[in-house]
């Protein structure tokens, strides 16, 4: 075989496997969905700085703060879910185009994964009419999240947060300090959980009642990982980052 025969059956190979070389060296992309409200715990601030973080652990992530009034939401760009590899949801009570709403439940009925934060768990539960042209999806939280919004627990105690001793070594809690962990958001309401098949990570205690405040567990085939954590002040905590970003490694994770 000539030389330049050789040359050229390496080129071909080698440009053949580039853009294998490329897709390996993709960075896993994240997509936050947050919005902006007196009762969304300050999310528009809390998730920007940690997706500062999640840049630097060499994930791409696109934050997208929605806008209008509640009846009648709206996430700009959203198009970008339709690559994304992971889809996070910090928002609350938001009617949103039936476009929008579409594309989400497009994106979970490809098996893709999903974490949801604190208000996800009425993340399209909207109060009062809708406005023409938008959707809610109440269905979201039990169908997705697997539980129910029953309410809330007093503000002032915070929530004493404790490891569920069984899953002590699920791979999300790996490497979180367990003891002396305090919230001072209060507690949601869930118990019992709709999906008595749910991995419950995590529960908070306020005086004698103790709800689950962490789980995980399969919407169809989208792994789904949900945390009522999230006051401004869970996120200054190495627990609840070190919660979040083991949880996003395991969400990525191949199923």
């Amino acid at each position: 075989m000539s030389f330049f025969k050789k040359i050229l059956i390496f080129s071909i190979t080698f440009v053949s496997a580039f853009p294998v070389l490329i897709q390996a060296q993709k960075k896993p992309h994240i997509v936050f969905l947050i919005s902006e409200d007196p009762h969304n715990y300050e999310a528009h601030l809390t998730v920007p700085k940690f997706a500062d973080l999640l840049k630097k652990k060499n994930f791409e992530v696109t934050v997208i703060k929605g806008s209008g009034e509640l009846n009648a939401f709206s996430f700009g760009g959203l198009e970008v879910l339709d690559k994304a590899d992971l889809l996070v949801i910090f928002s609350r009570r938001t009617a949103l185009p039936h476009e929008q709403m579409n594309r989400i439940k497009n994106y979970l009925k490809k098996g893709k994964p999903l974490i949801g934060i604190r208000t996800a768990n009425h993340a399209f539960s909207v109060n009062g009419p809708i406005a023409k042209g938008y959707e809610a999806w109440p269905e979201f939280v039990p169908d997705i999240l697997g539980s129910l919004n029953r309410g809330y627990g007093p503000t002032e105690p915070g929530t004493d947060v404790n490891v569920v001793e069984d899953n002590v070594n699920h791979p999300i809690l790996k490497g979180i300090e367990l003891k002396k962990w305090h919230s001072a958001g209060n507690v949601y309401l869930v118990a019992p959980l709709i999906d008595r098949s749910a991995i419950v990570l995590l529960t908070g205690k306020v005086e004698n009642d103790i709800q689950p405040i962490a789980w995980t567990r399969r919407a169809n085939d989208s792994k789904v990982l949900y945390t009522s954590l999230g006051y401004p002040s869970d996120f200054d905590l190495h627990q609840f980052q070190k919660l979040l970003i083991n949880g996003i490694n395991w969400s990525l994770e191949p199923k």
